[in-house]
Order: structure tokens, then sequence, then C-alpha cells
């Protein structure tokens, strides 16, 4: 008897089950609202985002590992180009931790000047953020009036430092040079025309009924999940974490400039919120940076930095500076073994650690809202990357 073949079952795929396959989307490197070659694995569900993934390191040209190849004088050039919208605050962490190291008092007129450039730096940062949200969102016109404000500062920066972007002007032990003649008061010009035409974000962004309504209850990060990343600078202070290194634990001359600071937070945590603390955070430097330079004017003569030996030799040991940058806390953690260079110099930037909140801020969005979230995080790719 021949034995019976078993029935052969064929299965003939009709399309439903696509339905149910999530599709894993790209978003980068190279996308016009990534700020430079980062990359976002998005994975869907039609039109919301079930999970999201930043993938890093396109830009990462171990700056660290350079670091301890350089000595102390030539670092400040490396450290300065990662974020590259904040060169002036980048350096200066860099010497505060190397100073640490030495017990190197700074002269008065050095710290005072430090903490003046550093705010204008800080408006220059915030203003790059304050047109190009806007514009990614749909609207153009901010930008022009952020370019033309920036310019003003950029001015100043220039004739000071002799850089656009990359000013190294910070030394250790203070300042390269003394200020020209003649230059306070052309900063002061320029922190009140732009402070004159800042009106135009609070009426013009702020104001805008299609802006806030795209990023008013979108991307909201709980305070909880700020404290798990380790989130910091405004996006932080948006979702309400009340702390800001130039009162908490002040360095430079912010000490003394306690009655002027003024911490900008918010409850929301939401898009909105982060653009508003960016804002007032903005209106705030500029009323920091004229502060400084009624101090600076009453300060008598006297030099801008110390005598250096020719080969300078940190002490063996270990330091840590911090500080508040524009987009947040920089670390920079230094060891000696006694040498001219670092034994080794771990930088903490404030991108690095403000991005990873995407993993969190991301799932259950819709793909519409991600680029309203990705821009509100305020973020530089070199200052991820390192």
């Amino acid at each position: 008897m021949t034995p019976q073949t078993p029935p052969q079952t064929t299965t003939v795929g009709i399309g439903g089950a696509a339905e149910s396959t999530d599709m894993v989307l790209n978003i980068g490197p190279q996308h016009p609202s990534t700020h430079g070659v980062l990359r976002l694995k998005l994975v869907l569900d039609g039109e919301r985002i079930q999970h999201a993934e930043p993938v890093i390191g396109y830009m990462h040209r171990g700056a660290e590992k350079l670091f301890e190849a350089r000595d102390y004088r030539q670092i400040v050039m490396l450290a300065n180009r990662h974020d590259w919208l904040s060169a002036f605050s980048n350096e200066l962490g860099v010497v505060m931790a190397v100073e640490r190291m030495l017990g190197m008092e700074v002269p008065e007129r050095a710290v005072w000047t430090r903490t003046l450039l550093a705010e204008l730096n800080r408006v220059l940062n915030h203003l790059m953020f304050l047109g190009s949200y806007p514009l990614e969102l749909g609207g153009i016109t901010p930008v022009f009036h952020a370019f033309r404000e920036r310019e003003e500062l950029q001015h100043v920066m220039e004739e000071v430092s002799g850089g656009r972007m990359h000013y190294m002007f910070n030394r250790v032990g203070g300042l390269k040079e003394d200020l020209p003649a003649g230059w306070l008061g052309r900063v002061r010009d320029a922190v009140a025309s732009v402070r004159s035409r800042m009106n135009i974000y609070d009426d013009l962004v702020l104001g805008n009924e299609i802006f806030r309504g795209r990023t008013r209850n979108v991307g909201v990060l709980s305070a909880e999940a700020v404290h798990a990343y380790g989130v910091s600078g405004p996006i932080a202070r948006a979702s309400g974490v009340d702390f800001d290194l130039r009162r908490d634990e002040p360095y430079l001359a912010y000490g003394d400039l306690q009655d002027t600071l003024k911490v900008v937070t918010r409850t929301e945590g939401d898009c909105l919120a982060r653009f508003e603390c960016l804002l007032e955070q903005t209106h705030n430097a500029l009323d920091l940076a004229d502060a400084c330079l009624t101090r600076i004017a009453d300060l008598p003569p006297g030099p801008i930095n110390q005598r250096l030996p020719k080969v300078l030799k940190a002490p063996e040991g270990h330091t840590y500076a911090w500080t508040e940058n524009p987009l947040g806390i920089n670390g920079y953690y230094l060891v000696s073994k006694g040498e001219k260079t670092p034994y080794r110099l771990k930088l903490r930037s404030a991108s690095f650690n403000n991005i990873q909140a995407l993993t969190e801020l991301l799932p259950g969005t819709l793909v519409a809202d991600m680029v309203a979230i990705l821009g509100s995080l305020f973020f530089v790719v070199g200052d991820i990357d390192k």
C-alpha cells in the first residue's frame, strides 16, 4: 500500500500584514533639522514614533586624546572648538582647571573682563537658536534679525580677540592682552543696540499663534527625566530644575553679580518653555554685560594676566572645574603627573547629556512634532561628539 503524501499548506500574502509592521526611519546624518551630522533612528507605527535612538560620533575627532599630546597653552586651541557657538566659554573651563591645579590667582581686571566676554558669548549663542528654531518651524524672518544682532556683538568680540568664532583670548593666568582703547564704550553701545531690538523675539516669535501651536504641550520633559539623563542649562530649567552654577557655585565675578543675575525657570517643560527660558536668559545676559562694563570702568589700572614660566608644568594631582556654559554645564576633569602636558583631561559637554533625553521625549509623539522637539534641545553636534 502506497503511503499518502501529507497535504501541503501554502500561505499567500495579500499585504494585510503591512499594517502591523513597524517602519524604521533614519533622520540624518544629512538632514536640515539636525544642526549637523546627527542621526536619529526612529521606529514608527504609522505617523507615531514608537522608539528613538540618537546615533552620534560622525564628528568625533578624539579631542580628549589630543589634549594629552599638547602642552597647557596649546590645549586651549583644541578646547574652544567643540561648541563652535560658545568658544570663549569653552576656553574658560580649561584655563580655570589649570589655574586651580597651579593654585594661581588671576588679576581682578581679568576676572571681570572674562565675565563680560562670557556673557557676550552667551548672547551670541542664544541668538543663533532664537533665530534658527523658528526657521525650523517654517518662520524665516527671525533668523535675519538674529544675524543682525549677532553681527553687532561679533564685531566687538573680533576687535578684542582677533577671531570671529574661535577667539583664543583666554590664557592660563588671565587674558591674552589688554583691551583696546575705547573698546568698553563700543561694547556698551552694541549691548544697548541689541537690547533695543530684543522685543522682536517677544512679539514676532512668542506672539505668533502658529509658533505657539507647534510648541505648547509638545515634547514635555519631566524634572525626573532631567535628573536621570543629566540634562542641564536652559532645557533643565524649563522643566522646573532650578540650578545655575553662576548662582549656586559662583565662579569668576558672578558672586558679586547676584543682584543682577536672574535664574530663569519654567515648570511646563515643553518646547515653548524651553524657548522662553532661552529668550529671557538672553535679556539677563545683556544686563550682566552692562553690570560688568560698569565695574571694569571703575577698576584701577593693573595687569590683565600673570607672567608665566617658559615651560608651564602643573603639579601632580587632579582637579575638576565646571562652568555654566550657554547650553548647560561643562565639566573639565584634569589629571596631571607633573609634566607640561595633561595626563588626562576629560570633558563633560552639555549637549552630550541633553541629546540623550530624546529617547525619552520622542516616543509617543508624531513625526511632524519631531523637528519641533529636536530643535528645542538647542544642541551643537560638535559638543556631543567632541
